[in-house]
């Protein structure tokens, strides 16, 4: 019951906020949101018609680590789509979509939708997608001469923490990028635990370069298939004084399984909001924070229900350093956004802003500028620019895992995204979680060999044993 309670005054509180907006940036200056604010001075509401919607594809080299890991299943994370709105007053604000990852994507449908429209009326709207809301919230925000993170909200944080971020990787990669988080002022490093690699290796190679007060998280999304088969990894990694968040170890909603490996660590247990249901998940503390992602509006409905259960979350926006700034104006009107986000944008070769985000004790400041505060780097937008693509990028890939006792097993990009996680999430598929495996991007030689093996694990994963 105290749940539910929470969740509806939750609810209410966004909704109060959203028409409190709505109605002052429609050519009102009112005194504030709360706190003592001072006035958001906005312009009359027909100057903030929206004209004109630009849009952008880019392709963003991902840096020589990344680039080594992603390509096995992640190839098409290097594209997004930038946006940018223009307002009848001149304003424009930008925003960005990463176009194969995102919570939304935005449409030719949305675009036409918003064009002569009041841009403060609708860029709560969630449905219009990450990039046309982020650059309708940062146009808004820059005709009214203040920060994005005036019209989320009240500011609680000055500085908010981020996430170094790699997909699963080699260990002497696992170890490079550590080392170089830490060296630009990061603290945390969240990775994937997957049964195709050693974990153990690649926590002994990581914590070599960094100190026991760097965190590591490591995401199992429900590898580790139920807490029985999973406890040794649990309680094993637990063994490093770096291991911080188990990120949805199994199933989310194997409550029992959830609650048995939360007491049987002092890792913290993490899951995506939303499932099972919030008010299970606070009442029978199956976790100890959440991961929250989404539109503006889901963003702090969830966050308000995670304050009033005082559970900690991270905020998960991915995108290149964009979409990172938009995160840190979350993170500054969020009071338990404590654990430190994921943007993933370390991933790319550039920020795609003219400057960097600057890391201090895992920390970024808040942006004090007005709207997103930081610039977008146009050089190097038309330096990436390509034709967007009708569908996803997938080009043939095989990926093969191997044994210390001689087999092998592959996998086949045409199992869909996340082809070999797809797999290892079903039980008795990929072998569980055993010392000394290897994988590698198995890249076409040519060979009438490779292409034998591609053909046979079209259908499903290949094993062979020696």
């Amino acid at each position: 019951m105290k749940a539910t309670k929470t969740i509806r005054q939750a609810s209410a509180t966004n909704i109060h906020r959203r028409r409190f907006l709505k109605a002052s940036l429609a050519g009102v200056a009112l005194g504030g949101l709360s706190r003592g604010l001072p006035a958001i001075s906005a312009p009359p509401s027909h100057e903030l018609t929206v004209t004109r919607i630009d849009r952008a594809t880019v392709k963003v080299p991902y840096r020589e680590v990344p680039e080594r890991n992603m390509a096995r299943e992640l190839p098409h994370w290097k594209y997004s789509e930038i946006l940018t709105v223009h307002l009848q007053n001149g304003h424009q604000g930008h925003g960005e979509t990463l176009l194969y990852y995102t919570w939304g994507r935005t449409t030719d449908r949305h675009v036409e939708q918003a064009r002569g429209k009041n841009a403060a009326e609708i860029m709560w709207d969630d449905s219009l997608g990450a990039g046309l809301q982020m650059a309708l919230f940062d146009a808004v925000a820059r005709a009214c001469d203040v920060p994005i993170h005036r019209l989320l909200g009240a500011q609680v944080h000055e500085r908010t923490p981020l996430s170094w971020w790699n997909i699963d990787t080699y260990p002497e990669d696992m170890a490079a990028d550590c080392k170089e988080a830490y060296r630009q002022g990061y603290m945390a490093y969240k990775t994937k635990g997957r049964p195709w690699f050693d974990v153990y290796e690649q926590m002994d190679a990581a914590v070599k370069e960094v100190p026991p007060e760097f965190k590591i998280d490591m995401d199992f999304n429900a590898t580790l298939l139920d807490a029985k088969q999973g406890m040794r990894i649990v309680k094993g990694l637990a063994e490093y004084p770096q291991t911080d968040i188990y990120e949805s170890p199994i199933p989310q909603g194997d409550i029992p399984g959830n609650q048995a490996i939360r007491k049987a660590t002092r890792v913290k247990v993490a899951m995506h909001y939303g499932s099972p249901a919030p008010k299970v998940a606070i009442k029978e503390e199956v976790c100890d924070g959440f991961v929250i992602s989404g539109g503006a509006s889901r963003v702090l409905r969830s966050a308000h229900v995670a304050a009033m259960a005082d559970l900690p979350f991270w905020l998960q926006l991915v995108g290149t350093g964009i979409t990172a700034a938009w995160s840190l104006h979350l993170g500054a009107v969020t009071s338990h956004s404590t654990w430190p986000a994921v943007n993933c944008h370390q991933l790319y070769t550039h920020p795609m802003l003219t400057e960097p985000i600057e890391m201090k004790d895992g920390f970024a400041a808040v942006p004090t500028a007005s709207g997103l505060g930081y610039e977008i780097d146009w050089d190097a937008v038309e330096r990436f620019r390509v034709d967007k693509p009708e569908q996803r990028p997938d080009p043939p890939r095989l990926v093969e895992a191997s044994w210390p006792d001689g087999k092998r097993m592959y996998f086949n990009h045409l199992g869909g995204v996340n082809f070999v996680l797809n797999a290892a999430m079903k039980p008795g598929t990929v072998p569980f979680y055993e010392r000394g495996v290897k994988t590698r991007l198995l890249t076409d030689d040519g060979t009438a060999k490779w292409r034998d093996i591609y053909e046979r694990s079209r259908k499903a994963p290949l094993l062979i044993r020696s």
